[in-house]
């Protein structure tokens, strides 16, 4: 599975992104998919996930502000995000889940910057 994310950016606090991923490789449908995110000297954290079957999740700090959504007929997940904050800051990351026999196998895209300034 090939991951593609773009649509980050600079936005003033307030304001507003898309963010997207491009699937290809693999049975979207059929993916668990998640944005994640990291700063320099920080670990990776969950910002939002979506299953297969369309249940969703989010960190505690994006709730009511950021919606996870999926299209499977364009292979694409996406990441809307209002009323950024300085803290949303980050390189975002889009990932996708494969539920095996034996386990799960996870897959990353390369990452898109997101700017939030005060």
């Amino acid at each position: 599975v090939q991951l593609q994310a773009s649509g980050g950016g600079l936005v003033q606090t307030g304001g507003s992104l898309r963010l997207s991923c491009a699937a290809s490789g693999g049975t979207f449908s059929s993916l668990d998919m998640g944005w994640y995110r990291q700063v320099p000297g920080k670990q990776r954290e969950l910002v939002a996930h979506i299953s297969s079957g369309g249940s969703t999740n989010y960190a505690d700090s994006v709730k009511g502000r950021f919606t996870i959504s999926r299209a499977n007929a364009e292979n694409t997940v996406y990441l809307q995000m209002n009323s950024l904050k300085p803290e949303d800051t980050a390189v975002y990351y889009c990932s996708a889940r494969i539920r095996l026999r034996a386990g799960v196998q996870d897959y990353w895209g390369q990452g898109t910057q997101v700017t939030v300034s005060s």
